[in-house]
């Protein structure tokens, strides 16, 4: 779909799967993007056995990092990675622009199960607390840009929140969703999992604006005003608006980006671009992991030596690479301590 106003008759819904959909609301200076994966969050969990509930958790991952890379105005590299102490000690998300998604998590399985029999295994009881980091890489001969933020056993969504009031202090609400579609099959259910996202931003041509105080991302302000100005009557009706947004709405294949946009903002009126693919691809490759052998010291390469042959495993894909040793420099037994 071309940019261009929502016509007030839409078709049915339209196959908008693994994509993110920018808009503009323009009645209320508000900017967004939608993101919806299907096939490639289904091929990222593929690659690992992870508990559903650690799975789930790294979906919402997934999608956010989608929704924040994408807004990357160069060729680049938007890294989300969280350091944690609960059950789920890692999760990190590389989106490479302009839609390359990879993602992989740490967890203690005994933890992760003993979670789930006590009906602890929401994502913020997974993550426990520690932070998230948000990396913006825009290649070997620029610096890096790094933001930081608590997490204090809330959800994603929350951090998210906290992120842009800390570090960007522009009024954001983020709305995250993931779900493990069952369809019956011959040979017993499938399973499939799905995810969706939207992301709405506040961004007056008065900037001061965006920056007043009882303006929180994501939570009714306190102690607002008597009298708002007019911005903030425009944020608080778009955030409202977001609020209303339900998971079944963010994963729904039967609807479409487009129809659930206009039904959000067909009063104030809304406004979609072109809509970017994304699809899930690790950089490993053969030859990466075998200059990073090479890296290594003689004695660690020979120490990896197992029946004669070195195996490397990439955490993102699954993918294994096996070498002989001559191929990597290292010698042909592994040395007895």
């Amino acid at each position: 779909m071309t940019a261009g106003d929502i016509p007030s008759r839409l078709p049915s819904a339209l196959a908008d799967d693994d994509s993110i959909l920018p808009f503009e609301v323009a009645a209320l200076d508000q900017r967004g993007r939608v993101v919806r994966l299907d096939r490639t969050l289904d091929e990222i969990l593929a690659a690992h056995d992870y508990p559903s509930p650690v799975a789930k958790l790294l979906g919402e991952a997934a999608v956010l990092t989608v929704m924040l890379g994408s807004s990357l105005k160069f060729d680049g590299r938007f890294i989300l990675q969280t350091q944690s102490d609960g059950p789920v000690g890692m999760l990190v998300v590389d989106f490479i622009s302009p839609g390359n998604v990879r993602a992989c998590a740490r967890f203690s399985k005994e933890r992760v199960e003993q979670a789930i029999a006590a009906n602890l295994a929401s994502p913020g009881e997974l993550m426990g607390r520690g932070h998230l980091a948000m990396t913006i890489d825009q290649g070997p001969d620029m610096s890096r840009y790094q933001g930081l933020v608590a997490l204090t056993g809330g959800s994603l969504e929350e951090a998210a929140h906290e992120y842009f009031l800390r570090s960007e202090q522009i009024p954001t609400r983020v709305r995250l969703a993931v779900a493990e579609q069952l369809t019956p099959g011959a040979d017993g259910p499938k399973h499939r999992w799905r995810a969706g996202g939207i992301l709405l931003q506040f961004l007056p041509k008065n900037a001061e604006a965006a920056r007043q105080p009882d303006l929180h991302p994501g939570d009714a302000p306190e102690g607002t005003a008597a009298d708002p100005t007019e911005e903030a009557d425009a944020w608080v009706e778009g955030r409202a608006l977001i609020d209303t947004v339900t998971d079944v709405e963010l994963i729904d294949p039967d609807l479409s980006s487009e129809v659930l946009l206009y039904r959000l903002f067909h009063e104030p009126g809304v406004r979609v671009f072109n809509a970017q693919a994304v699809r899930a691809q690790c950089t490993c490759s053969r030859e990466t992991v075998e200059a990073m052998l090479k890296s290594f010291s003689q004695d660690d390469r020979d120490h990896m030596v197992k029946d004669g042959r070195i195996e490397v495993t990439c955490e993102f894909c699954s993918t294994t690479y096996a070498f002989k040793p001559e191929e990597v420099g290292a010698n042909g037994e592994a040395p007895r301590e």
